[in-house]
């Protein structure tokens, strides 16, 4: 199927020093009638002379290169050339780091690189990695407000926060988090977490953002209580995060289940298993992202009487998931990122579960 927006196929340009890597690549990709694979560069330093002449539509990127490394690649072209970058990782601690890096610099998704010894699985790692390069055409790279590095210590509120903040996104979330979770105060409710990422990739992102945030941030841990000042992450693989318990004893739990919307963690799983212990005493925002994970649950919240916020257009780099949200009705507010924060922070306001408001009437 050819890509929508261009009435034919996604022209993908190949970035990796692995000439194995770009094999595999090249015939993956170029087995889906939807992609065309238009070149192939083992260094950063020859794909920006390629980028200028073959005008591809998305990067595939390798992080650890010679000559010209990702990150560096990355911050020379988006200035100048703001082209969707899928990044290709190998999942070590040094690895998760730069590919945060490249995320940071407009890097729009990351995928864990394939193993060429499981042959078995190939297939399937090939097939996501088609999809989210097709998806990837869609994105649109943030520049330039993700590099702040503020620690930001706000002063206490008179009265303490009662409530729970939940938080979900995906491609551009990275950015999104990177860019929201700066502005909670050291004393803000506690914050549950879900961005789809690989495994091994969660609990280094969680540790950047905590060197930013007055907050403390991690990655979660199955059994962990919710407190305030406390964000927690949910990691990357093939659990899914869930919250159970009765206010104001919420715990985590990971549990192990199939992916939901294409994804575990899932955010429609997390959304959803907040109705019960946190109900109307909840704040939740759907963040950027490819897809429409977490739209159903962020309807649960609503209905429910829970405060609901999508992620506007113009701020997403993907307005899949928050779209999707809009489109069904689920969000009470649509917001610029940079209004999320304070919005989330307002307590919720006491009010009738949607179920109980005369239909056509919004919140």
């Amino acid at each position: 199927m050819a890509h929508p927006a261009l009435k034919k196929p996604v022209r993908v340009l190949i970035i990796d020093d692995s000439a194995m890597i770009r094999k595999v690549l090249s015939l993956g990709l170029g087995s889906d009638p939807g992609i065309e694979v238009v070149g192939t560069a083992s260094d950063g330093e020859m794909a920006l002379s390629m980028v200028q002449e073959l005008n591809p539509d998305v990067l595939t990127l390798d992080i650890e290169m010679p000559h010209i490394d990702g990150v560096t690649f990355l911050q020379r072209l988006m200035p100048l050339r703001p082209i969707p970058t899928v990044v290709i990782s190998g999942v070590t601690q040094e690895g998760a780091d730069v590919t945060l890096r490249a995320l940071e610099a407009g890097a729009v998704d990351v995928i864990a690189k394939p193993s060429l010894g499981v042959a078995q699985g190939l297939p399937q790692i090939m097939a996501d990695i088609c999809g989210r390069v097709r998806s990837a055409a869609f994105s649109k790279p943030v520049i330039g407000r993700q590099q702040r590095n503020l620690r930001r210590n706000l002063p206490f509120r008179p009265r303490p926060y009662d409530h729970y903040i939940l938080l979900g996104a995906s491609t551009g979330g990275v950015q999104a988090l990177s860019e929201l979770l700066p502005l909670m105060p050291s004393d803000a409710p506690p914050i549950v977490i879900v961005q789809h990422m690989p495994e091994g990739f969660t609990a280094q992102f969680a540790r950047r953002l905590n060197a930013n945030c007055a907050i403390s941030v991690r990655e979660a841990q199955d059994g962990e209580m919710l407190t305030t000042g406390t964000a927690l992450i949910a990691p990357g693989g093939k659990r899914h995060l869930t919250l159970q318990g009765q206010r104001p004893c919420v715990r985590v739990a990971l549990q192990e289940g199939p992916p939901v919307c294409f994804s575990v963690p899932s955010v429609d799983v997390l959304f959803r298993s907040a109705v019960r212990p946190v109900g109307m005493n909840c704040a939740a925002a759907l963040l950027t992202g490819m897809g429409k994970d977490g739209a159903e649950g962020l309807l649960q919240i609503r209905r429910a009487g829970g405060r609901t916020i999508a992620q506007d257009e113009n701020s997403s780099v993907v307005w899949g998931m928050p779209g999707h949200a809009v489109q069904i009705d689920a969000a009470e507010q649509i917001l610029p990122l940079a209004y999320i924060a304070a919005a989330l922070l307002d307590p919720p306001a006491a009010r009738l579960p949607l179920h109980h408001i005369e239909k056509g009437n919004r919140l």
